[in-house]
């Protein structure tokens, strides 16, 4: 009876090893419109660690690779950049504003996990498309940022970034 089990999980595992036959576990909802979230990919979460280490080295010509021209990102002061030219511009304003103030200027990656919306009903959502990651950073100075990086085709199409400073 054990070996029947045995080769009957077997068999799950292997029938499901193409993830587009088999259901994908959910573990969450969007409200309202009909989709559930699942787990990415750690393809995504990839192009995430290379935007990270590209922006943290200040290398703008691989962080320009990695960005659409055509997103839409959402700075932590509610200020918003439409290209990749607008948000490596407003970046570096921000790296010359701490070497002005003799601030130091990084900041530590704590997580990041990437997650895709399910489609929707109606297949009009926005998010549908690529996937998203969320990871948190601490910076020097301890502030915290949470962060969503919608990233298509390996490249960020649109991010929103929120702080709590460190009082």
């Amino acid at each position: 009876m054990k070996k029947l089990l045995l080769l009957g999980l077997v068999g799950l595992f292997i029938s499901c090893a193409d993830q587009q036959e088999c259901e994908t576990a959910s573990n969450g909802f969007i409200e309202g419109t009909g989709q559930s979230v699942t787990l990415g990919s750690e393809t995504t979460v990839d192009v995430f660690k290379a935007i990270d280490k590209a922006w943290l080295e200040r290398d703008y010509t691989a962080l320009k690779t990695l960005i659409s021209d055509n997103g839409n990102f959402t700075h932590d002061d509610n200020s918003v950049s439409t290209s990749a030219d607008e948000f490596i511009a407003h970046i570096e304003a921000g790296y010359q504003e701490s070497v002005e103030k003799n601030e130091e200027w990084g900041w530590t990656t704590n997580f990041a996990f990437s997650v895709k919306p399910t489609k929707s009903e109606t297949g009009d959502y926005a998010n549908e498309n690529g996937e998203w990651v969320c990871a948190r950073f601490t910076g020097s100075n301890g502030d915290v940022y949470e962060e969503w990086y919608q990233i298509v085709d390996g490249k960020l199409v649109m991010w929103s970034s929120a702080k709590r400073e460190n009082k």
